[in-house]
């Protein structure tokens, strides 16, 4: 995948697709960020069926008076009240679809991919949520990263994960379906069995092979994330050195201050002693 990337989640599945998506049903509120946009679905609107009725009673009866009004005046009855029908249509649909959870459609493209298995979908929705932590410190690393460049690269890892956690969903439901094959009472050098044997390793070792591919990509994304966090507490930390360093700087006196106290006391004392010796003479 090249170039934008849009990522919707609902309850059964996540989509991944270079084109914007679409909804089934339910709402969905969206976020772009750089060349990501993530589609979310909305909470339903939570209103029943006799609720939706009523909402609609109460905007026909307007209509009506409208349409009445309009006919009274010499327009023909039948356009405002197909305008009014049209209306009511319109909401009705956007309530009832306000009142579901969000679903997105499944796209019919090649080079879009849906994650059905649970261990994917949340492998990929990791790697979105440390995507976000990249993208949170490249404000602060303006004379180190192309921001531009960077995007580019973060959305396309993302697009290549998603492939590759697709093409691991299909080789999970493949080995599934090999382990749930039963060869007990065959024997062991016939054909069926060595051939069944021969697609079990090979499936295994592909099952290997992308559990590696992906995981690579996992940790190269949360090493990038781990760095630049890193980065950010270094610079908060030097911040917090330099600022007590100055705040130190002027509560120190440049020149040590005299002790008067112990001075005032000897004079006390002293002048006490030549008192008291006046009084004896």
């Amino acid at each position: 995948m090249q170039g934008e990337l849009h990522i919707g989640a609902d309850a059964e599945k996540v989509v991944v697709s270079p084109y914007p998506l679409r909804l089934r049903e339910g709402r969905a509120t969206r976020r772009r960020t750089g060349s990501v946009t993530e589609f979310l679905p909305a909470l339903p609107s939570g209103r029943s069926r006799e609720a939706r009725l009523a909402i609609a009673s109460r905007v026909a009866l307007p209509l009506m008076v409208v349409t009445a009004s309009l006919y009274a005046a010499g327009l023909p009855w039948w356009l405002p009240a197909l305008a009014s029908a049209a209306g009511l249509t319109l909401l009705w649909r956007r309530m009832a679809r306000a009142s579901r959870h969000g679903r997105f459609a499944v796209p019919d493209d090649d080079e879009s991919r849906v994650l059905w298995s649970e261990p994917e979908r949340v492998a990929f929705e990791r790697a979105v949520t440390v995507s976000r932590r990249i993208r949170r410190t490249w404000p602060a690393l303006p004379d180190m990263i192309d921001p531009v460049t960077a995007d580019r690269s973060l959305t396309r890892a993302l697009g290549d994960l998603a492939g590759q956690m697709a093409r691991r969903q299909e080789i999970r439901r493949l080995r599934a379906e090999l382990q749930d094959v039963r060869d007990d009472d065959v024997p062991d050098d016939s054909p069926a069995v060595l051939a069944l044997a021969a697609q079990r390793d090979r499936v295994e070792k592909l099952w290997l092979e992308t559990a590696e591919s992906a995981n690579r990509v996992l940790r190269s994304l949360d090493a990038a994330a781990r760095a630049g966090e890193t980065f950010l507490r270094e610079q908060r930390i030097s911040d917090t050195a330099r600022a007590a360093e100055q705040v130190l700087a002027a509560l120190v006196p440049d020149a040590a201050p005299v002790e008067a106290g112990p001075e005032l006391a000897a004079r006390t004392e002293a002048v006490i002693s030549a008192y008291r010796e006046l009084e004896v003479i």
